[in-house]
């Protein structure tokens, strides 16, 4: 049973102040002295870094397409645990989701998954009166979501208040913050969304501490404290990497105690900041030696590494840095030469090619990269084709594409040793990502707390790279 006091913030659409009125009240709330849990609905990797920035505490994802919806409050218990308020950060609109699946993934459903009271933040800066028939209509389109208040965003001056308050008081609804047009305090943004945190941390602290200032000036912090206390008891057990039941061991090797196995290396820093807390928690109760490195700056890998895990983010931001890391790139090709695993997302994809917007990069790949016009979004369903160093063929998972780039050639091209990783199977039939040895690259985000098995097979992969065989030189694959 889960008694964390907690909110969803919500929006009618993007763009409506989600992430600055959820951040601030993050920061007001531990300014406070509460221990806050955040949390962000859908597979967004950036707002939670900004969560992080204002709690002290890992930003967590809640994603009911690529974790199920069973595991959602689960996966919330775990990260709520010991808090003294949780706040659950929206994705588009209140009732927006998978597309063409009804409410899955929206925050409506996270919201009644974790039976949560929902505060709806209202861009106002072009409405008056018309504010209560918008607020009506969110209210009551599901009765199993519980609307406990709003917030009203980028409101002009005392007039324009009042008449939004009067609005809202026919309504029947409660105003429980009013925050004025603010833009010193806005994030910049760029092709995928808001720099992450990793990138600009000085001045993202300062935005922070304005923001926190600024809701404690214009929300009710007390009547917010309150609702979220109102939130019943959760009946669910809180999830464990450790004792998650479908982790087996991947078929490879029994698993190590934790923290006393392979050094599993996780790229870092500015370039390569997409990463779900899970991940590394899973690969550590695998029995994996996680370190991470900065690919910007570390011109060797961890000492003793013999699996290698690089994520998402913007390695076509910093790829001159990338490729004037030389010593680096030579030392990623050599381990994936090894045989050693190496699991690559998205950016991570883009680091193995041979080449980004014609700069050099690590070669693993014989394809290379280059940013494009058009923008891939989406959830996909896939399915391994073939055994590799994340997951045995057939299996099924559930992922998230968003990248603004393309790789030539395409999917299992790059080479005669190499396949592809995934078949896609919905919403579209293609092939995605490259498997070549030990490699297992794409673009698709996946959440391993789904599979559990992923972290486990990829650690016991690398505990036969670390140990080889007699006869077999130091670093080259050992016979499976």
């Amino acid at each position: 049973m889960v008694n964390v006091p907690r909110l969803v913030v919500a929006a009618p659409s993007s763009g409506s102040g989600k992430t600055t009125v959820t951040t601030g009240l993050m920061a007001a709330f531990t300014e406070r002295g509460l221990r806050v849990s955040p949390h962000k609905t859908g597979p967004d990797y950036i707002d939670p870094g900004y969560h992080a920035l204002a709690t002290g505490r890992p930003g967590r994802n809640l994603d009911a397409f690529m974790c199920g919806p069973d595991l959602v409050a689960p996966l919330f218990a775990h990260g709520a645990s010991g808090c003294d308020l949780a706040l659950v950060e929206g994705v588009m609109g209140l009732y927006d989701g998978a597309a063409g699946q009804g409410e899955l993934a929206s925050t409506a459903q996270v919201a009644k998954l974790l039976r949560a009271p929902v505060v709806l933040v209202v861009d106002a800066s072009s409405q008056s009166r018309s504010v209560a028939a918008l607020v009506h209509g969110f209210a009551s389109f599901d009765p199993q979501v519980r609307l406990g208040g709003v917030i009203l965003n980028k409101v002009g001056s005392d007039r324009h208040e009042a008449m939004l308050r009067e609005a809202l008081e026919e309504a029947g609804a409660t105003v429980l913050g009013v925050l004025r047009r603010a833009p010193q305090v806005a994030a910049p943004s760029r092709h995928l969304g808001l720099v992450p945190v990793a990138e600009r941390r000085a001045d993202a602290t300062d935005s922070v501490r304005a923001l926190a200032e600024q809701v404690r000036a214009g929300c009710d912090l007390d009547a917010l404290l309150a609702l979220a206390r109102s939130a019943p008891p959760l009946a669910c057990e809180a999830w464990s990497p450790a004792a998650d039941p479908r982790a087996g061991t991947g078929a490879l090797a029994e698993p190590a105690a934790p923290g006393s196995g392979p050094v599993v290396a996780v790229a870092g820093g500015p370039a390569f900041t997409f990463s779900y807390a899970e991940h590394t928690e899973l690969l550590s109760a695998a029995g994996a030696q996680v370190v991470t490195f900065d690919p910007l700056h570390d011109e060797a890998l961890p000492d003793g590494t013999s699996g290698l895990v690089i994520g998402g983010g913007f390695p076509e931001v910093y790829a001159p840095e990338l490729a004037a890391n030389e010593p680096l790139r030579k030392a990623v090709a050599e381990l994936a030469a090894s045989g050693a695993p190496v699991a690559a997302e998205c950016a991570g994809l883009l680091y193995l090619a041979r080449s980004l917007d014609g700069k050099p990069m690590c070669g693993v790949l014989e394809a290379d990269a280059r940013m494009s016009e058009r923008l891939t979004l989406g959830y996909r369903e896939a399915v391994a084709l073939a055994d590799n160093a994340l997951a045995a063929a057939g299996t099924r998972l559930r992922g998230h594409e968003f990248h603004r780039t393309v790789i030539e050639p395409g999917a299992g091209a790059s080479g005669t040793d190499t396949g592809p990783a995934w078949g896609f199977t919905h919403p579209e039939r293609r092939l995605e990502g490259f498997v070549r040895g030990g490699v297992h690259a794409s673009y698709l985000h996946t959440h391993w707390a789904a599979e559990p098995s992923v972290a486990h097979r990829l650690v016991a992969a690398a505990a036969r790279a670390a140990a080889p065989t007699a006869g077999t030189p130091p670093g080259a694959a050992a016979p499976a």
